[in-house]
Order: C-alpha cells, then structure tokens, then sequence
C-alpha cells in the first residue's frame, strides 16, 4: 500500500465514529441524491438486484438501497469504517478492499454505487480504478456516482478544518463532470444521465453521473 492510500485509510478509521454520529439522517434531507439513488435502482433491477456499495462509509446508504428492492453490499478500504457499517448496519456484508482491487467476479455485479469514494483518485490511479468498477459491473449494468466538480488537482483539508481538529488530513481530487464522462467512456461505460446541485457553503458544486455497462444485459 502506497504512503498516500496508507493516510488516507488511517484518516477514515479516526473518522468512523464522526461520521457514524454526524451523517445520520443526511441522506432524508437530500432530495436529489435520493432521487439519484432511486433512478439507479429502477434501471439496475431490470439487470438483477446484486449491487455494491464501494467507498460505503459507515453503510449509511445500504438500508436505503435495499429499500429500493435491491441486494447491497458494502466496500470500504478503512478497517473503522467497515467495523462501524457492521455495527450501525447489521444485516449486509461488508468488506475491506481498495477501489483499484475489488472483491467481486468478474461482470458479477448489476450495479456499483460510489457515493464521494471516487474523489480520494490521485491522477496515476484513476485509469485502474475505473477499470476495476467496469470489470465487476455486467454488461448492461449500471454505474451511480456522486461527486464533487474541479479541475482534478489535489486539496488538503488543512489543521483549521474540521478534519484538521483531528490530527488528521489526506488529499482530495475534485473532477470535472466532462474527466469523469471521459474515463467513464474510456472504461466501457456510457453517459445515462448528469445533474448537479449547488453547494451548501462556498464549496464545490455537487455532480451526479449515472452510467451504463455497455454491451447486451443477455451477453
């Protein structure tokens, strides 16, 4: 594991229990995102119900999925984070793994959902995580991203941030939605819908991406 990944996973095991206490019921006052979430679940169910959840936190979105007539499971690269998923969120199963080496078959999957897990891609990685998330999805199979719009340079939360409190920090990439369509396209996906929203503070615009596995859902 590369000293970047390494700080990153560190950083998330000390914010398991932040967020565990702070992003409960986050989701019911984000209309948008739930309506993300549910257009991804109409589409993915006409392929099957086996979908995963990779950078799932706390698995704050899992019961919401599963809601929805799908079949989650959940991916974290931090240990915390996939401790605290277990014990919030009982009832799925979960793992530790990397987004760049996925535990999952190949075409195994209807639907992968990566709810702000693809904004921690340094440039190097991101052709190979992008092929990772296109070789477990099955043709036909769909693709939800959530995400935050830049020009895919490298932010640090910095020591007067909340993250910073914590002794702890590691580098965020902000993509623009027109890098995010080009490496989706370049992995084997094609463009089903982009939205976006406006921030909450004088952060980045939020952007929405759906995707689809290309190739016949009967191949």
């Amino acid at each position: 594991m590369d000293a970047s990944t390494e700080e990153l996973r560190d950083a998330h095991n000390v914010l398991s229990e932040w967020y565990a206490e702070n992003l409960v019921g986050v989701l019911e006052s984000m209309p948008v995102e739930r309506a993300m979430l549910d257009l991804f679940a109409e589409l993915t169910l006409t392929v099957g119900a086996e979908v995963a959840d990779v950078g799932c936190g706390t698995g704050r979105l899992l019961p919401y999925l599963a809601s929805r007539g799908l079949s989650p499971r959940g991916v974290d690269l931090s240990p915390g984070m996939v401790q605290v998923a277990r014990r919030e969120h009982p009832g799925f199963g979960y793992e530790v793994a990397d987004l760049r080496q996925l535990p999952f078959g190949d075409a195994s999957l209807a639907g992968v959902v990566c709810w702000y897990s693809l904004i921690f891609l340094a440039p190097g990685a991101r052709v190979r995580a992008f092929a990772e998330l296109a070789r477990v999805v099955r043709p036909g199979g769909y693709l939800v991203a959530a995400f935050k719009h830049g020009d895919g340079t490298g932010h640090r939360n910095g020591p007067g941030s909340r993250v910073g409190s914590l002794g702890i920090d590691f580098d965020r990439y902000w993509l623009s939605a027109r890098e995010m369509e080009d490496r989706f396209t370049a992995a084997g996906f094609a463009l089903v819908f982009q939205g976006e929203a406006p921030p909450e503070d004088e952060g980045p615009r939020y952007g929405y991406m759906l995707v689809r596995k290309t190739g016949s859902a009967n191949a």
